[in-house]
């Protein structure tokens, strides 16, 4: 565990690339196969289950430093992150572990079916063995709040610093199910086989957002533009007349979309499509609202199936006739995409995503102006001669969004951020009038600069009403104007609306109290966009 420790420390002390991959290159060199592993699934998001709740956690931190409760609790607020509060206020350890990472995993996996009163014992005994850093980890291991500032593209730096073997092989070989409980870092990483699993997807290729003005991108006759679907990015894979789903986020998903089955024997094996899993009915798109009500079920009933029914709308070819053609430029990928779907009649199950044809970037502009109506969230650049990569990458592929809903609410509570804006005030919640009273309806968290969040904290302490735990209820004065990419009806709550993505879009100092927009306001972008 202290060389976890030491390069979590490491880690966190440098924003600089290079020493990132270094310390973990110089990680791996150091540590045994098993805990190569788990840094690895760490760093991959595949963490062991919670066995214990942060309320007991709370508890016998308090309990283990002779602290009453709400002192404990207090101090929990200003800290903003329980790991490293339960690590700061314990006493001393007591003698020292040499434990490695891997021991400690298993010990936190091992607890889930103990009584309390023994898993209590065992977490009061690891604590008294662990030095503040290693304690931190622990407990950010046990309450599944891990995060380090690596991203798997440097993680596979670092791994093939340290191998010797290349990226695009490397991060290949790291999709997919598994765990260093199912695998062996020979069998994943150095085995010459590794790759035979026939379910394993290629690493996602992302778009950066174009922020700036498209014309700066050169001739519009080198890119192709399509629509950016509102759905859920995914790989359709066919091997063996065999076929897997997986989402972006590295989750096997074909359970959850059983409508995709027949074209294992419609499409020919040896095929992988990137696309969109998108919400499809009477030949045009549904919300993505309509997609989310598919989203975690177990059981996909036939009214499910029907009220939310999806293609698959591609938009790349990565495997063909069994041949890996990443390589190939764009242009020549979409041709053999286009050939082989005409070929091979999918019932309509996957669409092409349609090119849509501009002369210059003002056309294409328009073309973005209306893409909300079209339940696309604007449209998709890709150069014409790029190579399908992996990760996000500068260059190639942009996606240029179209602009978001807004709306000017009041701020009406207020709570304390985590990490290091612990002692400032950033998780608002907003309110929109109904008549002469201000009716609650979105929370948003992100969008102010720090100076900022001083300055609305120290408003906030000012005017504080009153207090529910951690949150602040003031006194109804600032107006902020909230962004947001789509809004759907919620029986959930008091507003009768949810947005997605909401974030502040900017402090309006301009505008008084009553100058904020009305529940009836939202309700009308409801009508229009929901």
């Amino acid at each position: 565990m202290k060389h976890f420790a030491a390069l979590f420390k490491e880690l966190d002390q440098t924003t600089k690339t290079n020493t990132k991959v270094k310390a973990l290159a110089d990680y791996f060199a150091k540590v045994d196969d098993k805990d190569r592993m788990w840094t690895m699934a760490i760093l991959s998001h595949r963490r062991p289950k919670r066995t214990v709740t942060t309320t007991l956690l709370r508890q016998w931190a308090a309990t283990d430093a002779n602290l009453p409760q709400w002192l404990f609790e207090e101090s929990y607020h200003v800290v903003g992150d329980l790991a490293e509060t339960i690590a700061l206020v314990l006493p001393p350890a007591r003698h020292k572990s040499e434990h490695s990472l891997t021991y400690w995993i298993d010990f936190v996996k091992s607890l889930g079916p103990l009584e309390e009163a023994e898993k209590k014992e065992r977490i009061l005994e690891a604590w008294g063995q662990l030095s503040p850093t290693e304690r931190f980890v622990f407990n950010k291991i046990i309450t599944g709040g891990l995060r380090i500032g690596v991203s798997q593209k440097l993680m596979v730096r670092a791994l093939s610093k340290f191998t010797g073997q290349e990226e695009s092989s490397l991060a290949h070989r790291l999709m997919g199910k598994w765990t260093p409980d199912n695998i062996t870092f020979e069998e994943l990483i150095l085995s010459e086989n590794s790759l035979d699993d026939i379910s394993k997807p290629y690493p996602f290729y992302l778009a950066y957002q174009l922020d700036g003005e498209a014309e700066e991108l050169g001739e519009p006759s080198a890119w192709q533009a399509e629509h950016k679907w509102d759905g859920i990015r995914g790989q359709l894979i066919i091997r063996e007349q065999q076929l897997f789903l997986w989402s972006r986020g590295e989750e096997l998903v074909t359970d959850q979309f059983p409508e995709y089955a027949p074209l294992a024997h419609l499409l020919p094996s040896g095929t992988v499509l990137d696309g969109e899993i998108l919400p499809f009915k009477d030949g045009h798109p549904l919300s993505f609202q309509q997609l989310q009500t598919r989203l975690g079920r177990k059981n996909v009933t036939k009214k499910v199936l029907e009220a939310a029914p999806v293609i698959l709308m591609a938009y790349d070819l990565l495997e063909w006739e069994g041949q890996d053609i990443r390589s190939m430029s764009m242009q020549d990928r979409r041709q053999r995409l286009e050939e082989l779907l005409q070929a091979h009649p999918s019932q309509g199950l996957v669409q092409i995503s349609p090119v849509v044809s501009f002369k210059d970037w003002e056309a294409l502009r328009a073309e973005r102006s209306s893409a909300r109506e079209k339940h696309s969230e604007g449209i998709m650049l890709k150069r014409l001669d790029s190579p399908y990569l992996s990760g996000r990458r500068r260059g190639d592929w942009w996606k240029w969004k179209v602009d978001p809903l807004t709306i000017d609410a009041v701020m009406i509570y207020a709570q304390r951020g985590h990490g290091r804006r612990a002692n400032l005030f950033t998780d608002f919640t907003f309110a929109v009038w109904k008549e002469d009273q201000l009716v609650p309806f979105t929370k948003a968290y992100s969008g102010l600069t720090d100076k900022e969040f001083g300055e609305i904290t120290a408003w906030v302490r000012k005017h504080t009403i009153d207090r529910f735990g951690p949150v602040r209820s003031v006194k109804p004065f600032h107006v902020f104007e909230i962004a947001f990419e789509g809004i759907q009806a919620s029986k959930r709550h008091k507003s009768g609306v949810a947005l997605r993505f909401p974030r502040i879009l900017r402090w309006r100092r301009d505008k008084d109290l009553k100058s904020a927009n009305t529940l009836e306001d939202l309700h009308q972008m409801l009508a229009q966009y929901g």
